[in-house]
């Protein structure tokens, strides 16, 4: 780590503490610069501050009381983080939902939360109002974020909602320890599990990751392509650069390459980003892209990348095109960001870098006992950072939740030097002729092919029920298949 940062310890948060305040607080001195910019405008760090306690204000006038559930159907724009720390500053419990579910999980999200009110991008009515029409619980207050072009009966637009009370003076009296939102993480089997956070885990999280690992300033112009609705996203585009008074890009639209591209280029909202947090997906896309813009065309000092392993290949083209690293982690939203990460200044591509401070790690065999380094094994956390449950769902929450420990549900191995590499879901492990096999490590070989630009390995049954590995792969724009 090059940041002197990294090695200041940080402070407890109070016993009287609410995020959205904490932010608040932290800016109070920025109100002129920029906080976020949108397609369609921006807001300074004052603005933000005016609207989320007139949010806030609001939110109580219409019934809401503290501890009940406000639910977050919006893309991402400057409406969104109004929304989010508004209810929070009036002690209300924001739910932010994927907008990519169906009509029948946004339901279930609505049914399973109770939510009293719910926030929609009018390009998302239509699915919040199928969603309705199959729950049977019912919302109170259903408000449409701008641009509104039509509303719905009995719906009212942000704007009006917002400029309807005047600013709350003092934030609700939250603890660090009071549940300050909700994210549903889908997992690989069932409904969406409730992961319940308080107001003290997204300042741990920026503290611990975004200041004193990546070294964000408010310098910085951060721009994300997972969505505010992710937990990587909330950190991304929220709260580690507001924690830092950073400025920060909102995109809508999904992070195609051409979409991103654009954004990089500066040519929305006049500012070129600093730093830009992606996927590996994403980041082979774009390099697969004709239309990858030149080292001269952009300002990034520094990528992020989370959501799966980032094959070394990936990365080193990467720095080599445009001469910066891309900083590979893994997190959760039950940690809700990133707790084992390369570093500014010591990536190690092919790894997920080191544990995170602030956060242990630990390797444990199939008995619960610690394994020696280069034995994959399941990975189980411990750090500040992670959910105090999942919300109505005691059987996921003790099989997840085990004391001060969470189990991550990957598979991971640990290399002399103290990096960790990734072995695959616990539940993607592959047993061919009696060796466990993880799928991830086969793709990674894949991938190094010149042709390939993805690939997928499954297990499949032989002949006779065998189990047998088959890959599937995308070849790069050119690349031409041989016979076998």
């Amino acid at each position: 780590m090059t940041d002197a940062r990294a090695d200041t310890p940080v402070p407890n948060p109070p016993a009287a503490f609410n995020f959205a305040q904490h932010l608040i607080e932290r800016n109070a001195g920025r109100a002129a610069k920029t906080a976020f910019i949108d397609d369609h405008g921006s807001l300074s760090y004052g603005e933000l501050a005016e609207r989320v306690r007139r949010f806030a204000a609001a939110l109580l006038a219409s019934g809401v009381r503290r501890e009940e559930r406000v639910l977050l159907l919006m893309h991402d724009s400057c409406d969104w983080p109004v929304c989010f720390l508004g209810a929070m500053y009036a002690g209300a419990v924001p739910v932010a939902v994927n907008t990519l579910l169906t009509a029948g999980d946004v339901a279930y999200t609505l049914q399973h939360s109770r939510a009293q009110a719910a926030f929609v991008s009018d390009a998302l009515l239509p699915l919040l109002q199928g969603a309705m029409a199959q729950a049977p619980h019912e919302v109170r207050q259903l408000v449409v974020s701008r641009p509104v072009k039509a509303l719905a009966d009995g719906a009212q637009a942000l704007d009006a909602f917002i400029t309807s009370a005047a600013p709350m003076a003092q934030p609700a009296a939250t603890g660090p320890d009071d549940i300050g939102f909700w994210l549903y993480s889908s997992g690989s089997t069932g409904r969406p599990k409730g992961a319940a956070h308080t107001h003290a885990n997204p300042y741990w999280t920026a503290e611990l990751y975004g200041t004193r690992v990546l070294g964000l300033t408010e310098q910085d112009v951060c721009f994300s392509a997972a969505k505010l609705f992710f937990a990587y996203g909330l950190g991304n585009a929220l709260s580690f650069p507001m924690s830092v008074g950073a400025t920060v890009l909102l995109m809508a639209e999904r992070p195609t390459p051409d979409a991103t591209f654009k954004r990089w280029r500066g040519e929305v909202g006049n500012v070129k980003p600093t730093v830009f947090f992606g996927a590996p997906t994403g980041f082979a896309g774009m390099l697969a892209s004709p239309a990858l813009p030149a080292r001269s065309e952009v300002a990034l000092r520094m990528c992020s990348s989370a959501g799966e392993a980032l094959p070394a290949e990936i990365g080193e083209r990467f720095r080599a095109h445009f001469g910066c690293d891309i900083i590979d982690g893994i997190g959760s939203t039950e940690m809700l960001h990133v707790y084992l990460s390369n570093r500014p200044g010591r990536v190690r591509y092919g790894t997920t870098g080191w544990p995170v401070p602030g956060y242990e790690i630990e390797l444990r065999g199939e008995d619960g006992r610690g394994v020696p380094d280069g034995e994959t094994s399941d990975l189980y956390i411990n750090g500040p950072s992670a959910a105090l449950m999942y919300w109505g769902n005691r059987e996921k929450s003790r099989e997840t939740f085990q004391g001060a420990w969470t189990k991550s549900g990957d598979k991971y191995v640990r290399n002399e030097d103290g990096s960790y590499t990734y072995g695959g879901r616990s539940d993607d492990m592959l047993k061919v002729s009696g060796i466990y096999v993880s799928p991830f490590e086969v793709e990674s070989t894949l991938v190094q092919h010149a042709a390939v630009l993805e690939a997928a390995v499954i297990g499949v049954p032989d002949d006779e029920g065998l189990t047998k590995t088959k890959a599937f792969v995308v070849l790069k724009p050119g690349a031409k298949a041989t016979d076998a």
